[in-house]
């Protein structure tokens, strides 16, 4: 699948001014204050910016980091892995694989089966609730 790209211009009007600082310029909301942290509802976390399914309300827990966090993506190759070595730390960025928007991080200190936590930024997510 091809890659999606835009300039600067075109995500600023799509996206609210969070939403662009966190997915376009690497930014992080504060913890505790993310729409998604505790929610419960069922249903699949599509990227904000190009809509492609990330995460399924399935391998959501609560990590007690204050970010939404999840065991594994929805499939294989729906999110990219990055060194990031930002702030002097090494850490892995995830991105959206289809439009490189940053998500968070993964850390090797989640629950079974994978033992990772793919912490996310709420503003980089857009839950679609699963049909009843």
């Amino acid at each position: 699948m091809a890659k999606i790209t835009k300039t600067a211009q075109e995500w600023k009007a799509q996206l609210t001014p969070q939403q662009y600082s966190v997915t376009r310029a690497k930014g992080t909301e504060r913890a505790f204050t993310g729409e998604y942290n505790d929610t419960k509802t069922p249903g699949t976390y599509q990227c904000v910016c190009c809509g492609q399914d990330l995460f399924s309300s399935e391998a959501k827990y609560d990590s007690g980091s204050g970010w939404p966090s999840f065991w594994q993506p929805v499939a294989p190759g729906a999110v990219e892995e990055k060194d990031d070595f930002h702030l002097f730390m090494r850490r892995t960025e995830v991105v959206c694989s289809q439009c490189e928007a940053h998500l968070g991080h993964v850390f090797e200190d989640g629950p079974q089966p994978t033992g990772l936590r793919y912490c996310m930024n709420s503003a980089s997510l857009k839950l679609k609730p699963k049909a009843e």
